[in-house]
């Protein structure tokens, strides 16, 4: 985050103008690209504003980067990264979003290097002077043609937006709240202010943090163990079932056949016995 002061001309790097870039080799532009810093100075910088700053730019570089990747759409999502506009001071906010770009790391964005310049631009107050983020950087971002700049309160709980009306237009219309959520025409989301947090809304769906994520995926794996365990149960269940079934079948077959073998037996003995009869018969008295 940049200071409200602005130096004097040529007291930090900035990128060449766009006529200067234009009479440039490909090897005097990667040169200077090399060469424009990739940090920003404590000059430039406002003082630490601990983990209510860096909790709340984390949660929404997190949410958005989770969400673009799983669209599958070619968007970069940084932080804090120096951005050097074409001969205009340099500045780091805290999260910035560029559609139709690559999403490797960086260490700086040049515009003229990059070929286009910001899409969309969030900072986090905390504490400070609110004038860098409501007032210069309100005038800075617009005058370079950022389309879009959201400034999270977080020490009020308030979301302020602002979007220039045409691509030509140098000066923001503040965006206007439905409901408590901003819409952003950049992202395609919603922007909303909730229980100390500033969330991300794709239509009815929650653009969830990675602790989130995380958490859900640990009741997810949760509820398969509990269902596999159940399975199990019922499985083990079934298998005695068919165990005891199995004994019934054997243990009856065993009775069929000693049933038979008992009929067979008697039915010897009956042949035996009248056999013996008409032999007798035969004999006489």
């Amino acid at each position: 985050m940049a200071r409200d002061e602005e130096p004097r001309a040529d007291a930090y790097p900035r990128a060449p103008s766009r006529e200067e870039w234009a009479r440039m080799s490909e090897v005097e532009r990667a040169r200077v690209v090399e060469e424009l810093p990739g940090e920003v100075t404590w000059d430039e910088m406002a003082m630490p504003e601990g983990d209510l700053h860096s909790q709340a730019k984390m949660g929404a570089l997190q949410a958005l980067k989770e969400y673009f990747s799983r669209q599958r759409r070619r968007v970069y999502v940084g932080s804090e990264l120096p951005v050097y506009y074409p001969a205009e001071r340099r500045f780091a906010p805290d999260l910035v979003v560029v559609l139709d770009a690559e999403a490797h790391p960086r260490g700086k964005w040049v515009v003229s290097h990059e070929g286009k310049g910001l899409d969309w631009v969030l900072e986090v107050h905390v504490g400070g002077d609110r004038k860098k983020d409501a007032e210069y950087n309100v005038e800075r971002y617009a005058r370079v043609g950022i389309p879009e700049y959201f400034i999270y309160d977080r020490a009020r709980q308030r979301l302020y937006g602002y979007r220039l009306p045409s691509p030509e237009a140098r000066e923001y219309v503040p965006i206007v709240s439905e409901g408590g959520r901003y819409s952003s025409e950049v992202l395609g989301l919603e922007l909303q202010v909730e229980e100390g947090r500033l969330r991300f809304w794709a239509g009815s769906a929650l653009l969830l943090e990675y602790e989130e994520l995380i958490e859900r995926m640990r009741e997810t794996v949760k509820g398969l163990q509990q269902r596999a365990d159940e399975e199990a149960r019922q499985l083990e269940k079934a298998e005695r079932s068919r165990q005891e079934a199995e004994r019934s079948r054997q243990e009856a077959e065993q009775r069929l056949a000693e049933e038979t073998r008992r009929r067979e037996e008697l039915e010897r003995r009956l042949a035996e016995s009248q056999a013996e009869l008409e032999r007798l018969r035969q004999r006489g008295p």
